[in-house]
């Protein structure tokens, strides 16, 4: 079943982080053009560390439209933002304390709270304003979303036969990883499939057999959520290393 718009296998780990690097880029610089800003959300993991290392050194800091970028996240494990496991704490050490955005362009999921039912209400409206949308209407178009893929299948905090894999309505929900024993909170299928370009990042050879099903197995979306990514109208693009890319067939040039 066909579900790859793009497929590009790249040598390994830095290589992935410098074509991702070249195409968050060109994908910035297009959206400024056409209108005015670009809007992004961010993955957590070991590959989007490296890439946004990347970013804030030249020659790629200075070709970034910072004042003109709004960062988001599209997942964020229940830990305050200081934590050694917190994907904005990531984000903020390797990119952010590095580069000109302005901060109230940094949209941090506050994933620490309580009541993760309500941030992700709270979070759903903040993406909402700085589209000049509702929170009710349909969700809006990012230019680029980030995601990783885990090696049980799982994407952004959708994992499987979790509770957010069915939701329909919300842009952002709170789930419950039993085998974690872990709460996060996560974009759903619903605004992650409206992005003008997704961008999925995967290396190591602990993916290939998680990235062979997902693009060369049946549909079973349930038990491989990254399969529920297709993007309406956008770009799907998949960059590999050739370790996580080692179990795929045909695709492979």
């Amino acid at each position: 079943m066909e579900r790859v718009s793009d497929l590009l296998v790249v040598a390994d780990q830095a290589a992935i982080a410098q074509e991702a690097a070249k195409r968050v880029v060109a994908i910035a610089q297009e959206a400024v053009a056409r209108c005015g800003r670009f809007t992004v959300a961010l993955a957590g993991g070991s590959t989007p560390k490296r890439l946004y290392s990347l970013l804030a050194d030249e020659p790629y800091r200075t070709r970034l439209p910072w004042r003109e970028t709004h960062l988001f996240w599209g997942d964020e494990r229940a830990v305050p933002p200081e934590h050694p496991e917190s994907n904005f704490g990531m984000a903020k050490e390797s990119l952010l304390s590095r580069v000109p955005i302005p901060a109230n362009q940094v949209h941090r999921m506050q994933a620490e709270r309580a009541d993760l039912d309500e941030a992700a209400g709270e979070y759903q409206a903040e993406i909402a304003k700085t589209f000049a949308a509702q929170p009710s209407d349909k969700p809006p178009a990012f230019d680029l979303i980030l995601l990783g893929l885990g090696p049980d299948g799982h994407t952004a905090s959708l994992f499987p036969y979790t509770r957010a894999l069915r939701e329909i309505s919300r842009w952002v929900a709170p789930n419950y990883i039993p085998t974690l024993k872990a709460n996060r909170l996560t974009f759903t299928t619903s605004i992650l499939n409206r992005a003008t370009t997704i961008l999925f990042l995967v290396s190591g050879i602990e993916k290939a057999a998680a990235l062979q099903v997902v693009l060369e197995g049946p549909p079973a979306p349930e038990r491989l959520p990254a399969q529920l990514i297709r993007p309406i109208a956008g770009r799907l693009v998949w960059l590999v290393d050739q370790a996580a890319a080692s179990r795929l067939g045909d695709r492979i040039p």
